[in-house]
This record gives structure tokens, C-alpha cells and sequence, in this order.
């Protein structure tokens, strides 16, 4: 027996191999994108032909050229993808343009001139213009509910500047402002300030001005002394001159309009907006007021019966309302309605296609990337935005996609020479960013024929990108109202454009929240997208001996986004900085999505989240342990455990003996001052 274990353990290296060396090389994570044929023919041969010293040393080599093969396993273990059953709806659509033009208004023939540097585009009214301007003209107070991309800009600026030129005493500078325009954000002040501009070429004795947080007070007060005939601001700016600037005044201010009113609620501006209502009623009681905004919420109705007089409401969505009937008719249509504000149909762009895409947790990162390959490198003649719910996800994936996409990581390539490099041109846009910064980056976009702006919904409402073809929100919008005006930023004044929304298997039914608002959207497959990887080598697996891909097989899809999905986690982990930010990120997107309002709580709640999945689309290795207490529904703050009173008085006890050791042994004899904090002691020790 003894002699044949000493056989067995000796045996030649021309014999069959000991037990132990049977099994296969470790593949560990890798085991559903590599190919099995090619891992059995490569443990066999080297097993056999080999020693075991060279076989150990090729191991460890293989596993350092495959280090990324540990740390993604993405198409593991992700939740099955569900069909989507819904009803095939009928959006309510508007035709932007009517067959009506411009010189059927009695307008100056100036002003049409004007009119045609601001929109090149047609010589025809739009709808909401039709509707508008002459109602506007005429004097009256106006509720105007319009989609987004109608031209309300020119719907309210043609009839202001037609009526401020033709005042009987030419208007003064020093007159200070005839008109105030109340919008929420300051890019949307800039593009409207931009417009007016462009309008008041002809009459050069009318002076638009813009204030806006952000800015230097100095030199706005400097412009409010001069005088500004046109004043356009954001609400807290202006409550902030009102009470601190001396020289503004609203005296000789005969129009009101409130652009994007909703919007301006939501953003909390409701107490501001009361300041200023209030301010100008003290000086001026008598003036044209316009409401301008793309959904009906219960808000506008209420600042509606606030600042407006007699209104005539304007509602081109609504089928049944597009001749023109008083608010005071309209009025217990709205109340009731504000009270099933769940069933209101949103008009949608007719040339506007909605796309869903549901993709896992795992995998959202390494397909958003895919898509932006494919439209802006690929395709070329894009121009896209993406929407995430916060400014830390905003810059965390600025940074990372800029590195990653544009070539920054190619040891081989400089980033500026990069093939790549060229073509994607990164921007990102949040409220966190300085005002000088913002403002830049709004231009910058402006002028791009092809690039991608990264942003919150600070860009969400009013802004007219141009050219813009792609919507993409990444992270769902809290609201099917949200939802319209940011895809309303495509497909503006009669384009075509494209949006999509990306959701997780377990947000499947906000699709269905959709449809029951008239918003239909078709299905991209996530597949369809990687399988845009292909076409960039960048992300090849490199194994020796592999012939060149052809087509679009399953297997290297997932090889080559296992390799993108390791770019971006060797980026992250390249340094505790990028690590510590990519964590900040996360925490700031689980924060935003416990924000998600009740009626939404069912589709959009923190538990369903897997968070080990979510940190990879960050990515991160693995699930974070240091995430500080988040404000979520469900989980209760953890508490040390509260010490029993009896040690509690022991330990004070023997802080005061100690005390009292410490006043003898060092005491002077003139104990006024102790006698002092002992007596403030005893006062604050609870009874």
C-alpha cells in the first residue's frame, strides 16, 4: 500500500496529472462572458504541458491582466425586466402653427422686422400666439396655458412692445419701469432679456434690464438709478431691491407678467411673489396683468385670483376651450379640476417621439455611456441633455464620463488628441455653480451644433435650446408635469426631437402613471443599446488568438461592457478623492429619491432599491458601510443605548470628588471664584 502512494505521489510528468491539479483555472466572475470552449482548451493544455512553478507564475500573470474580470459581474443576479402592458393612448397634441401670419396684426411694421430676427424659422402665428396677441392687445388681463416650445416669449413680448412704443409720450429712461416680467430662473431671465432686446432694436428709446441672484447689487443698483424701462427678474432678487434699494419704484408700471408661473411656485418664490404683488398696489393699483405657464396646478389658479382682474382664460390643451371664455366661467372648471389634477392630459409636441428604456441597477451607468457613444459619437448630428434629481450627480458624472468616454484615461493617446475627444463635448449645468460660470456654460451650449449638457432641473423650464434632439432623463422626475417640461426642451417651435426615460424593473409602472396623462411612450431594449459598444475597439477583451468581431454577438456585448464598467470603476477607485465623491454622489441620489411625493411612494421607494446594485452604476465595488443617516420613511436612527441612573450619578459623583481633591490640594485660600462656579453648578444640575 505503501509503495503505491509513494507511485502515486512521484508519478512522471508524462502520466496523467495529480488529483489536485484537476480542477479548471478560476474564472471567478467572469464566467458567463467568457467564452467556455476557450477556458477548457487553455486549462488543459497548459496543465499538461506544463510544471507546476511555470503553471503557478502563468496563473498569477493571467489574473493580473484580467484584474477587471473581479471586480464586475454585471449581468448577475439582476431582477427579471418586466413586460410593459399598457394601452395604447391618444396624445393630446398641438399644431404649433396656424395658417395665420404676422402682418395680419395690426402691429408696427418695425416690430414684424423684429419680430423675424428673433424666429427665422416661419412667418406664420403659432396657436398660442394666435390666441394671445390680440387678446393681449386689446388691454386685458390673460391666464395663458400653453405647452412648452409655443413661443409664449413672443406671445407676451409683441403686444408689450407694441403698446410701450405707442404711448402718446415717448417713453423716458429716467421713467423707470413700465413693465415687470417675473421668471423663475436666471437663465430663462437671460433668454427673455436676450428676446426683448432683439424686439426693441427699432425703438432704441426703450430700455430692457435684467436682475438676477448671482450678480454684483452694486451694479444693478447703478442700472435701477439710471433707469430701466423693461424689468425682468428672478422674484428673490427683486424682494431683495425692494427693500434695499431706494430708487426703485413702480410708479408709471402698467404690465405684470409671470412667465412659467408654475414653476416659480414650486421653487418656493410664493412669499416673494406676495411682496412684490403687494409692493406694486402700493403704488400703482391699475396695470394689464399676464399668467403664463404649461400646467394648471392648484398654485396658478390661486396666484391667478390674486393678481389677475377679470381674466380671459386662454387654454390651447384643452380641446373644448379654444375659443375664448372669461375666468370667471372657467373658474369652477378649474376648482374641480384642481381636484382630480391626477386625470389632467398634458399636450405633447407633434413631431416629438418618447422613448422608455428599463435597464437594472448594475448595468445603468456602462448603458447611459452606450447611448451617448451611439448618438453623438456614432451618429454624430446630436444634441442631447440629460437630467439627473442632483447637482452632486450632475458634476460626479461630468467628471467621470468626460475621463472615461473622451479618451482621458488612453495612456496610449493624449485626451486631445483623442478621436473621441473631438466629438463629445461635455457641459453640466446646476444651481450650484457661480453665476459667471452658468451663464457661460448656457452660451457655450448655445453655440454647439453637437455636444451633451449634464444638468439639474434648473434647466427644466422656459430655456430654448436650439437643435436640441435628445431628452434623456436618467433619473425619473417627480412628476408626469415635470416630466412634459423637460422634454419639452427638443422639439420646439415645429422640430422634431427624440427624449427618453430610463427606469429601473422596479419603476416599471410609472409607465402606466403616464399613459393615464395621454403620454405615450415606445420601448427601447437595453440590449439594442450596448450593442452600440461594438463599434469602439476601446472596449475589446484582448485575448490572444481571437479573430476580429463581426455582427453583434450576445457574448462580446457583455465582454465589452464588463470592460467599459472596469474603466469607470478603475477611475473611481484610482484615489480616495474620486471615491469619496462618487459615495457623496450616491448619497445625494438616495436622498432625492426619498423626496419622490406620496402618491409616487409605491413606485419609487428607497426599499426597493438594491444598494450594493445602485453603487455600481457609480462605480463603486461594493455597497458603502459609512453612508451617513439618511431621512428615509422606513428607518429609524440608530441610538446608543441609554446608561442606567444609577451609573450616571456615580460617574458625576466622581467627577465632583475629583474636583473637590484637586481645589484643596492646589487651594490659595481665597475660594471667591470657586464658590462662584459651584454655585452656577448646582444651578444648572437638573433637580
Amino acid at each position: 500500500k505503501q509503495s503505491n502512494t509513494l507511485k502515486r505521489k512521484h508519478q512522471s510528468p508524462h502520466g496523467n496529472p495529480p488529483l489536485k491539479r484537476k480542477r479548471k483555472p478560476s474564472i471567478n466572475t467572469f464566467k458567463k462572458c467568457a467564452a467556455e470552449a476557450d477556458i477548457k482548451e487553455k486549462g488543459s493544455s497548459s496543465q499538461k504541458s506544463l510544471p507546476k512553478k511555470q503553471l503557478t507564475d502563468n496563473r498569477n500573470e493571467s489574473q493580473k491582466s484580467k484584474s477587471f474580470i473581479k471586480t464586475s459581474s454585471l449581468f448577475r443576479n439582476n431582477p427579471d425586466i418586466p413586460e410593459i402592458h399598457r394601452k395604447a393612448v391618444q396624445q393630446v397634441q398641438e399644431d404649433v402653427f396656424t395658417t395665420d401670419s404676422f402682418s395680419q396684426l395690426d402691429l408696427h411694421p418695425h416690430l414684424v422686422s423684429g419680430r423675424k430676427a428673433v424666429c427665422l424659422e416661419t412667418c406664420f402665428l403659432g396657436w398660442g400666439q394666435k390666441q394671445t396677441i390680440p387678446v393681449l392687445l386689446q388691454g386685458k388681463d390673460a391666464l395663458v396655458r400653453s405647452q412648452t416650445g409655443s413661443g409664449k416669449t413672443l406671445a407676451y413680448g409683441i403686444p408689450l412692445v407694441q403698446s410701450l412704443q405707442g404711448m402718446e409720450s415717448k417713453i423716458q429712461r429716467s421713467d423707470g419701469p413700465y413693465a415687470l416680467i417675473l421668471v423663475p430662473t436666471r437663465e430663462l431671465a437671460l433668454q427673455s432679456f436676450d428676446t426683448m432686446q432683439k424686439l426693441l432694436k427699432p425703438f432704441a428709446w426703450i430700455v430692457p434690464g435684467v436682475l438676477m441672484g448671482g450678480e454684483k447689487r452694486k451694479s444693478e443698483k447703478a442700472r435701477l438709478r439710471k433707469g430701466i424701462n423693461i424689468l425682468i427678474s428672478t422674484p428673490g432678487r427683486l424682494v431683495d431691491h425692494i427693500k434695499s434699494t431706494e430708487c426703485i419704484h413702480f410708479r408709471r408700471t402698467q404690465w405684470l407678467i409671470i412667465d412659467e408661473a408654475d414653476r416659480i411656485l414650486d421653487l418656493g418664490f410664493e412669499k416673494d411673489v406676495a411682496v412684490i404683488l403687494n409692493a406694486l398696489n402700493a403704488e400703482r393699483e391699475t396695470r394689464q396683468n399676464v399668467l403664463l405657464s404649461a400646467t394648471l396646478t392648484e398654485g396658478v389658479t390661486r396666484l391667478a385670483d390674486i393678481s389677475l382682474n377679470d381674466p380671459i382664460s386662454i387654454s390651447i390643451a384643452d380641446e373644448i376651450q379654444k375659443a375664448l371664455k372669461p375666468a370667471s366661467q372657467t373658474g369652477r372648471q378649474a376648482s374641480s379640476s384642481s381636484n382630480c389634477l391626477e386625470q389632467e392630459n398634458f399636450a405633447v409636441p407633434e413631431k416629438l417621439k418618447q422613448y422608455v428604456m428599463m435597464v437594472p441597477s448594475k448595468l445603468r451607468l456602462v448603458t447611459l455611456a452606450a447611448f451617448i457613444l451611439e448618438k453623438c459619437k456614432f451618429e454624430k448630428h446630436h444634441k442631447m441633455i440629460i437630467f439627473f434629481s442632483s447637482c452632486e450627480q450632475v458634476e460626479f458624472h461630468y467628471e467621470l464620463l468626460l475621463k472615461v468616454l473622451s479618451g482621458g484615461l488612453e495612456s496610449e493617446q493624449p485626451e486631445h488628441s483623442s478621436v473621441s475627444s473631438a466629438r463629445l463635448q461635455f457641459l453640466r449645468l446646476h444651481g450650484n455653480m457661480e453665476q459667471e460660470e452658468r451663464t457661460e456654460v448656457f452660451q457655450e451650449f448655445l453655440k454647439y451644433k453637437t455636444g451633451i449638457l449634464l444638468c439639474t432641473d434648473v434647466a427644466a423650464r422656459g430655456l430654448d435650446l436650439p437643435q436640441v434632439t435628445w431628452i434623456v432623463q436618467y433619473n425619473a422626475p417627480a412628476s408626469p408635469a415635470e416630466y412634459i417640461h423637460r422634454i419639452g426642451r427638443t422639439a420646439r417651435i415645429g422640430c422634431h426631437g427624440n427624449s427618453l426615460l430610463v427606469l429601473a424593473p422596479s419603476e416599471a409602472e410609472y409607465v402606466s402613471l403616464l399613459a393615464s396623462h395621454k403620454i405615450n411612450v415606445s420601448e427601447i431594449k437595453m440590449e439594442k443599446v450596448l450593442s452600440s459598444l461594438m463599434k469602439d475597439d476601446r472596449f475589446k477583451l484582448h485575448r490572444p488568438g481571437s479573430k476580429k468581431s463581426c455582427g453583434t454577438d450576445p457574448q462580446e456585448v457583455r465582454e465589452r461592457a464588463t470592460v467599459l464598467q472596469t474603466k469607470f470603476e478603475n477611475y473611481v477607485h484610482s484615489s480616495e478623492g474620486t471615491v469619496r465623491w462618487a459615495k457623496k454622489a450616491l448619497q445625494s441620489f438616495l436622498c432625492a429619491y426619498t423626496t419622490y411625493p406620496r402618491n409616487l411612494k409605491h413606485i419609487f421607494h428607497i426599499k426597493s432599491l438594491h444598494l450594493g446594485h445602485v453603487a455600481k452604476s457609480f462605480g463603486l465595488r461594493d455597497a458603502p458601510q459609512n453612508l451617513t443617516a439618511l431621512p428615509t420613511a422606513g428607518s429609524k436612527k440608530k441610538t446608543k443605548p441609554r446608561p442606567k441612573r444609577s451609573v450616571l450619578l456615580k460617574k458625576t459623583h466622581g467627577k465632583h470628588r475629583l474636583a473637590e481633591i484637586l481645589r484643596s490640594e492646589y487651594s490659595s485660600g481665597m475660594d471667591t471664584g470657586v464658590s462662584k462656579v459651584k454655585r452656577k453648578k448646582k444651578q444648572r444640575k437638573p433637580g
